[in-house]
Formats: structure tokens, sequence, C-alpha cells
């Protein structure tokens, strides 16, 4: 494989970790049948007028970015009077103050507390109450949403009010670990009180719009029961039982987004010093990504199974194949350590003897054997 100029040694591949080409070898397999259309574009404030709004949702914009929101409006999506219920929301910063905004446009009865009171006022003048104190607003309502800083903060306003929360619902979208989510369900049940543990998969601005997921993880039944009035938030999406799968699927697809975000800014980077716009390019892009979520598709299934055939692109041909990503990185000064931690994990099963098993088999890479008396 030739060599570029200013190219750093350490970064090729050499000659014998190329494999040799039979006819026909592809470094990925096709897809079945022809990818779908692009998608439309994601409306710019103000919303396109060849494009119609669907009659359900607004228009909102976010400041002067480029971007926008569509929240259900608040006169399509409003329950009927005899079916409102009475929810309180603990906890006004920028995201417990959308949750609570979302309940009321779907005319909710909302009751709201914050630690600071004024972040209230906004709330207070669309016709949210203010409690005021977390024992007031948690005797408001049956159900009570609490979104604060961290699961210390929780137990800390909810410990002194445990009484009165018996028989109510906490639906704690706080974010935290699997561990401390276990944990606050258990300090709930040991006080009579039902409890959900949720996480919010959107940002404050997307909160409200049903193609956002919130997920949550608990009693089923609760879920069940106030699915309804949750529903204004965003897709209830149940996780079962174990209480700690919202935080747990959160911080793992946290880290997928990220991963994404790094790869597609290096791809962005490299064809933007060759002068293609940002915009051209992810254009491209996001449908690649539903190739990619193909692949994902069946990959999880050979995972599941502990079984890594290669019959659509074997580890070794990829390993070849990122050599053009590092050649061309590296001739316009891109930097190349994401690519470059890929090779490795590569490069690891190939001397492993893997390297006619598929990519999934680097899954291995990232499972760290467990001290079998801590299982």
């Amino acid at each position: 494989m030739p060599k570029t100029p200013h190219a750093r040694e350490s970064s090729y591949i050499s000659q014998s970790e190329v494999p040799t080409r039979r006819s026909g070898s592809t470094a990925m397999a096709t897809t079945p049948g022809p990818l779908p259309a692009l998608p439309p574009p994601v409306c710019p404030p103000p919303y396109p007028p060849s494009l119609s709004m669907p009659p359900t949702v607004r228009q909102e914009s976010c400041g002067r970015r480029r971007s926008c929101h569509c929240r259900p409006d608040s006169a399509a999506a409003s329950v009927d009077p005899m079916n409102a219920q009475n929810v309180t929301v603990i906890g006004l910063g920028q995201m417990g103050t959308a949750l609570a905004d979302a309940f009321l446009a779907a005319g909710h009865r909302t009751t709201v507390w914050n630690r600071t009171p004024g972040k209230a006022d906004a709330l207070v003048a669309r016709g949210a109450s203010r409690a005021a104190s977390v024992e007031a607003a948690v005797a408001a309502s049956e159900l009570v949403v609490v979104c604060v800083l961290d699961h210390p903060a929780v137990r800390a306003l909810l410990a002194p009010v445990a009484g009165s929360l018996r028989g109510r619902v906490v639906v704690n979208l706080t974010s935290g670990s699997p561990e401390q989510a276990r944990a606050e369900a258990a300090w709930a049940a040991g006080h009579g009180i039902g409890y959900l543990d949720g996480a919010v998969m959107t940002t404050p601005p997307g909160v409200g719009d049903s193609a956002n997921m919130i997920l949550y993880a608990g009693s089923p039944e609760l879920l069940a029961a106030h699915r309804a009035t949750l529903a204004v938030l965003g897709d209830p999406v149940d996780l079962g039982p174990d209480a700690g799968l919202a935080s747990l699927y959160d911080t793992g697809l946290l880290g997928l987004m990220w991963s994404v975000f790094g790869g597609w800014l290096h791809a962005t980077a490299l064809a933007g010093a060759d002068g293609v716009p940002a915009r051209e390019f992810t254009a491209v892009a996001t449908r690649w990504l539903r190739t990619v979520s193909w692949f994902m598709t069946g990959y999880a299934e050979q995972i599941d199974a502990g079984e890594y055939p290669g019959a659509d692109a074997t580890i070794d041909v990829q390993v070849a194949a990122i050599g053009h990503l590092l050649h061309a990185g590296e001739a316009r000064g891109i930097d190349g350590r994401l690519p470059e931690l890929h090779l490795d994990l590569m490069r690891a099963a190939v001397q492993a003897g893997h390297g006619g098993d598929s990519y999934a088999r680097i899954i291995e890479a990232f499972r760290k054997e467990r001290d079998p008396e801590k299982r």
C-alpha cells in the first residue's frame, strides 16, 4: 500500500496485514433491496411553507440556531378535563421546567416546587400552582415527578416527607447510575411509595415531542396506570421491573451518541479538508447510518448467540480498509486517534485468531473478566 507524504509510519498497515482479495469479495455486504429516499430535512425556523405541519404539533424555535423541535400543540393534545390528573414536578432546572410545561400544555393540573421559588414564576403565569414546600408539593398530587441534580439530592428532598408520599407514585427522572436507581427503588418500597425510574432521551426543547423516548424502569403496572399522563412528555418505553435499567440504557445510549458524534465529526473534518460543506456530507452520512443500523441489528443476534460468522465482512478485510481512512486523514492533517483505536481493536482480534469473524467479535475486547465470586 503506497504511503502518502508526511505520513506517520506507526499508523500504516503493513503489506502483510492486507488479506488477499478473492474475486467478488467486498468490504461490506449490500443491504437487502434499495435504501429508502432521504427524509425531509430538519426544519430551520421558520418552518418551510412547502412542508405542512402536522395538526397535532406546534413549531418551536431553538433560538438563533438552525434547528427546531415540534412539540404537541396544547389545544390538540389537551386532555379531557375529566381525565386531567394532578401532577407535581419537583425541580425546575431547564429539564424540570420543560417537563412541567408539557404537563401544563396537555391540561394536567400541575403543581411545581423549586428551592429557588422565582424559577416557578413563568410556569405559574401559565397556570401552574406554586407549592410553598416539598411537603405541600407532594400532598397536591398522586403523581410526583422529580428532576434534580443527582440522586443524593432526591433522597435529601424526599426522605423528610416519606410519610406523606406513602401510597403515591414517584417518577424519578434524575440522572444517575443503575445502582443508585435500585437503591432509590428499595427505599421507596420500604416506605410504601410507588416508584418508577426514568431517563429523558432528549434535551429540554425536545420534551413533549412523541418522537423522543422517555425510558422507564420499575413496576410495569404503575407505568401502565400513568402511561397516558406520562406520554405527554414523550414516548414512554417500558424496560421492565428492574429499576436500574433506565439508567443503564441511558448511560449506554449516551456512550453510543458520543461515539457516533466523534465518528461523524472526524469524517466531516476529513471531507471538509477537500472543501465539502458539512451540511452536504451529513445528508449522505445520515442515510449511511440506516445501513449501519441494519448491520447492528444482525450483529446483535450474533452477540446474543456468541457466534460471529464473517459472512458479510471479516475483520481482516476491514483491517485493510481502515488503512485508507488513516492515509486520507494523515494527508490532510486530520487527527487519527479515533480510527487508530479501531485499528488497535481489529489487530488484537486478528492476532487472537479471529480475523475471519465479523466485526461483532470486537465486543469481546470491551468485556472484562469478572471475579467469579462477584458475579
